[in-house]
């Protein structure tokens, strides 16, 4: 119940709104109470759950998704701590980085994650383009 308080020339009245069942609430004005009919049913709020955005998907229609690969060079392999989308990559092939240098930012669960070089290095590889979907533990790119 909710309860308001109105002051119409001078005089105050005190209005307590109750349950409104089909097109009906049940008021009541200064202890007196009253049914008044509204002129449409009150509609209840649909709410629905948003969905999830698809992947992206080749020509063929295959998903895009990049899975952990075995790499047998000697380089630090920098991977996808969890799974997900790459938004950003902020580094190319070439470029020396620090240890603490953002390379690339990988959306997962609704979250930007920024992925650091992990090792001071020359980056030599960059295994993923963005908008690709990748999993758990995929090399996303290679330090020297």
């Amino acid at each position: 119940m909710k309860e308001y308080k109105y002051k119409i020339n001078g005089t105050t009245y005190t209005v307590t709104v109750g349950d409104i069942e089909e097109n009906i609430a049940h008021v009541e004005v200064n202890g007196t109470p009253y049914n008044v009919e509204l002129d449409k049913p009150v509609a209840k709020p649909i709410v629905s759950a948003p969905r999830p955005a698809a992947a992206p998907r080749t020509e063929t229609g295959e998903k895009v998704i990049t899975k952990p690969a075995a790499t047998s060079t000697g380089a630090f392999k920098v991977v996808a701590p969890l799974p997900g989308v790459v938004l950003e990559i902020q580094a190319k092939v070439g470029d020396t980085v620090k240890a603490s240098d953002t390379v690339m930012v990988l959306e997962a669960m609704k979250m930007e994650n920024a992925i650091h070089a992990g090792r001071d290095g020359k980056i030599s590889a960059i295994n993923v383009e963005k908008g690709e979907s990748v999993l758990e533990g995929a090399v996303l790119l290679l330090i020297e």
